[in-house]
């Protein structure tokens, strides 16, 4: 955490000074049960998080007793200045290893565009208006620019998930469609890790091929974006199982958070994505209220390189150690939560309580048809998977779960023993019955979905 109390201002607060607080955003909400505000805690301390990515985009108030000594873990980017829509045309016109993409697309036909879902929290709306601007200067016609999601074996969207992602005005005017991991696929080659490459046909028959992508970290492959649009994104189910079981099983000393150009499973997207002969992409890094800091365009290999050195230098955040209470928002990724779960094991002293926030009306969204296929291989079934036997928390923590859209779905997902919570005042009741004393230390890590800690790349 940055030692000016300035910055610790930015997010922690004094509760006593204010009264009934809104929850920010609140009648934007795209979800039901939305709370209009929550009452102040008297002379207690908060925190505001973000909460609900695509969905509202909330910010929300999380009280604390008063003599609690809380800690706000905030990347080191947390501060940097948005860009402006002129700011980012001039960056996404200036590429990395190709041509412009105004020059790229002269002369061609049809054209199709990527995008990730809603598990990731890319504002490709961001950039979606300068692409069709760029193509259509180029004398590509409207009718022939094709919108192609690229979540690789995730479940399809919806209409309004597509508008929210690309704006409404491009989903309405351009055509789109979703990807099929199971049929319509072209085999393209075989990489040199022996991964047969299989690739939506669609997307191989377009004269011009654009991925548009962001970068966040990610567990296994390094980074989000660059060649992942197109291994798992537009890929084959075989070819990412084979991707994703066979090369990452194989070599996981040499996989993990911000490992980019020695990565194994990275270098077979790399080469999916070459065999695939993508054009030109785009890679958007954003800031912890997914507003864009920096757009890189160009070669889908290059560009993202360029773009992931900034990021290890945004998105890295100092652990804070040995904390009785880890507070670990899983915003922007609640979909899959367990990525900024991970905090809590680096950070929770041993016996302590780890709290884990899912504020988003999908909740843990339990649609991967990849660890659908890896459990239905093995034989196994729903009830051979839930309920999951008791087990301790990282560092024998105690876990506490805190979802306003708590449902069995996610509750299945912890282990016996996990306290789960639709209030957070419920929270701070369990967690007052735990931790006695005025020494008790907090670390709260706002969008841990998004941050990673202080990791040296390794290229």
């Amino acid at each position: 955490m940055p030692d000016s109390q300035s910055n610790r201002r930015q997010f922690l607060g004094q509760a006593a000074k204010i009264g009934s607080i809104p929850l920010i955003g609140t009648a934007l909400a795209a979800a039901p049960f939305q709370p209009t505000s929550t009452p102040k805690t008297a002379g207690g301390k908060f925190v505001i998080i973000p909460t609900h990515e695509h969905a509202g985009d909330l910010d929300e108030r999380l009280d604390f007793p008063p003599e609690w000594d809380v800690h706000v873990q905030n990347m080191a980017g947390y501060k940097a200045p948005v860009q402006t829509a002129k700011q980012l045309a001039g960056q996404m016109s200036q590429p990395i290893g190709t041509k412009t993409l105004r020059e790229l697309a002269q002369g061609k036909r049809r054209v199709v565009v990527t995008f990730d879902d809603l598990t990731r929290a890319t504002p490709t709306y961001a950039m979606t208006p300068w692409v069709v601007a760029e193509l259509e200067a180029a004398g590509v016609k409207p009718g022939n620019i094709l919108f192609l999601s690229s979540y690789g074996t995730h479940r399809a969207m919806t209409a309004l998930e597509i508008q929210l992602k690309l704006g409404k005005d491009i989903a309405n005017k351009y055509a789109w469609m979703n990807h099929n991991a199971f049929d319509c696929l072209k085999e393209v080659g075989t990489t040199s890790f022996k991964n047969k490459i299989l690739i939506n046909q669609t997307f191989m028959g377009a004269d011009l091929k654009v991925c548009l992508s962001g970068i966040k970290v990610h567990w296994d492959a390094g980074y989000g974006g660059g060649a992942k649009a197109v291994l798992p994104g537009v890929a084959g189910l075989p070819t990412v199982e084979y991707n994703h079981q066979v090369i990452l099983a194989g070599n996981r000393a040499q996989t993990g958070p911000v490992k980019i150009f020695t990565n194994p499973m990275r270098k077979d997207m790399i080469e999916a994505a070459r065999l695939a002969k993508v054009d030109f992409t785009v890679q958007l890094l954003y800031n912890q209220k997914l507003k864009p800091l920096r757009a890189f365009s160009g070669d889908i290999v290059e560009a993202h390189h360029a773009a992931v050195r900034l990021a290890a230098k945004t998105y890295c955040t100092p652990l804070f150690e040995d904390a009785d209470i880890v507070v670990a928002n899983a915003y922007p990724l609640n979909a899959q939560p367990s990525h900024g779960a991970s905090w809590i094991g680096w950070s929770v002293k041993q016996g302590g309580t780890g709290v884990i926030i899912i504020q988003h009306p999908l909740g843990s969204d339990p649609i991967h048809y990849l660890n659908n296929k890896v459990a239905g291989s093995r034989g196994q079934t729903y009830w051979d998977l839930h309920p999951r036997p008791p087990r301790p928390g990282a560092r024998d923590s105690h876990t506490i779960v805190y979802s306003q859209y708590m449902s069995r779905m996610i509750m299945d997902n912890y282990a016996p023993g996990t306290d789960f919570c639709a209030k957070w005042a419920d929270v701070v009741k369990i967690l007052r019955e735990r931790h006695k004393g005025s020494d008790v230390k907090v670390a709260v890590y706002p969008y841990a979905g998004m941050q990673h800690q202080e990791i040296e790349l390794d290229g």
